[in-house]
């Protein structure tokens, strides 16, 4: 298998503009982005609620990060553009062997993996996590920093109904990172990784009640999903 080797030259390109024009838009918090290792690999695992919380975390995360996106947000103009910036298309219809050495490949350059555990937009509550991460994780012996996007879906805005209302104030909260590799203990079984889940699940769950404690905000009753 021939891996494919993500620049990361767009992807620094990307997120100065990405910075102004997050800012331009919302109010961005951020909490304990010194929490992400300044060098060496890591995978960031997101809460996914609203189709924003990708470039909000691509934008302010303090490294360039190459996110795990699905393939079909490789259409139109879209395709060019995401390549260019180095993101990692992937096919969930099936075992994507091109993907998986791609992200592998991300991490064993010493860079960021991004990952949506929850395999698609939902709650943003991890209340299913999918056993990729943790295959990432046990795989690469990279840490896991979990992060929450707080605030992306309580709300649509007024001018444009698919987004956040202009200047809503939305969090970005980094947590501390953790291993999962010890609790497989090197084994990629099934076996394995279902416990290394677990694990996974268990503090991305405990992070986001954290993060919301942190900022405020309260567990949402109802919220609207793009």
């Amino acid at each position: 298998m021939t891996e494919r080797v993500p620049s990361a030259r767009g992807t620094r390109a990307a997120r100065r503009v990405g910075i102004g024009v997050m800012r331009g838009l919302w109010r961005p918090r951020v909490f304990g982005d010194w929490r992400v290792p300044g060098s060496g690999p890591a995978i960031l695992a997101v809460n996914h609620a609203h189709i924003i919380d990708g470039p909000m975390l691509f934008s302010l995360a303090p490294r360039p990060v190459h996110f795990l996106i699905k393939k079909e947000a490789f259409v139109g103009p879209l395709d060019p553009f995401l390549r260019g910036i180095a993101q990692v298309k992937v096919d969930r219809s099936a075992p994507d062997r091109a993907a998986i050495g791609e992200a592998l490949r991300v991490l064993r350059e010493g860079r960021l993996l991004g990952i949506f555990p929850e395999g698609t937009r939902g709650e943003g509550d991890f209340a299913a996590v999918r056993s990729g991460l943790a295959y990432f994780a046990v795989r690469s012996g990279a840490p896991v920093v979990p992060v929450a996007v707080l605030g992306s879906a309580e709300r649509r805005g007024r001018l444009v109904g698919a987004l956040p209302p202009a200047r809503g104030r939305i969090d970005v909260v980094f947590g501390e990172p953790f291993r999962v590799d010890d609790v497989a203990g090197g084994r990629r079984t099934r076996k394995a990784l279902d416990a290394a889940t677990t694990r996974v699940q268990e503090r991305l769950t405990a992070h986001l009640a954290e993060a919301r404690e942190r900022t405020g905000r309260p567990e949402p009753c109802t919220e609207v999903h793009q």
